[in-house]
């Protein structure tokens, strides 16, 4: 469901920014306007963005190899990484540098009802398009608030369209602001100054995307209900008493990795664990989907060695300390 949800905001978010972006590079020429120059750099900045995402979710369907043996699913957060990397520097830099040569050197604008009527269809299309991704990421966020969706969220496409939506706009009306203010009073230098102020932003969204990318990217484990979810599934309290320790980490954003010690009854034969560790990785599966790669190993539960946790260096002896049969 993100998946699809995240490449309809895309494609919305695509055909936004193209038509946005002709007009604004036409305004620039009949106008000379500069905040009407980093707009449209800033649009086709956007539309390139969004190509990427599309390439990355393509790719990351490709079918696990044996020198990629857990599947492509990070290509999404690598491409959703560039992402931010092209709106630092094509967006937001260029943008900076811009209006601060307007600044040093202004002049006063003509055609201005140019950048006015490009600005106003700019804003109803990006609207359009912020709407969109608005009502995909509702079906997916749940009770989170906005900020919490964006730091928690697993599929990098919507949380990167939602603030490349949100930051057009917000530019827009900077760029509205600078444009008006430059035909009021026929200094340019309110054109320039219009310009950094849209730098700025795209430079501080490139840095928050480029920070929440950079964590999916090291590897993010799932959520807490998730966790409890896994936890409570992999138990029978039979066979399966407890879970000891475990750990989870995103191998995409609808792949989870699960591998976890489970405390298994002292008397069982080898056929019983074995029965029992496949029918816990059945009920995990039901339980969250996207756990598709898991790893369970037995163990007799013992109070100080589940209290040193997950850890080899924890344990004086290693993890093989006291081993147990593996499946």
């Amino acid at each position: 469901m993100s998946a699809a949800g995240g490449t309809k905001a895309i494609v919305a978010a695509l055909s936004a920014n193209l038509a946005i972006a002709v007009s604004k590079f036409v305004a620039f020429f009949f106008s000379g306007s500069s905040s009407m120059l980093a707009e449209g750099v800033h649009s086709l900045a956007d539309s390139g963005n969004q190509f990427l995402l599309l390439i990355g979710g393509r790719r990351a369907q490709r079918e696990a190899t044996p020198q990629h043996p857990f599947g492509y699913g990070r290509e999404r957060y690598i491409y959703a990484f560039l992402v931010s990397i092209v709106l630092f520097s094509v967006g937001g830099m260029f943008a900076v540098y811009e209006g601060y040569e307007k600044i040093r050197h202004p002049h006063e604008l003509t055609h201005w009802y140019w950048p006015v009527g490009v600005l106003v269809f700019a804003v109803i299309a990006e609207g359009f398009s912020f709407r969109t991704a608005v009502r995909e990421s509702n079906g997916l966020r749940g009770n989170l608030s906005w900020t919490e969706f964006i730091r928690r969220a697993k599929a990098p496409e919507l949380p990167v369209v939602l603030l490349e939506d949100f930051g057009a706009l917000i530019g827009l009306v900077l760029a509205l602001g600078g444009v008006g203010l430059a035909v009021a009073t026929g200094n340019g230098v309110w054109d320039g100054i219009g310009t950094v102020c849209i730098g700025v932003l795209l430079i501080a969204i490139a840095l928050v995307l480029a920070t929440e990318t950079k964590s999916l990217l090291l590897g993010e484990s799932a959520g807490p209900a998730e966790v409890a979810r896994i936890e409570q599934a992999a138990v029978d309290g039979d066979t399966v008493t407890r879970v000891i320790h475990m750990r989870t980490l995103h191998l995409g954003p609808e792949e989870l990795l699960v591998a976890a010690k489970i405390a298994v009854r002292h008397d069982g034969t080898a056929p019983e664990i074995a029965t029992a560790i496949d029918a816990a990785e059945t009920r995990i599966r039901e339980a969250v989907p996207i756990a598709r790669v898991i790893y369970l190993e037995p163990d007799i539960y013992r109070a100080s060695e589940a209290a040193r946790g997950p850890d080899p260096e924890a344990t004086p002896g290693g993890p093989d300390r006291h081993p147990a049969p593996g499946h």
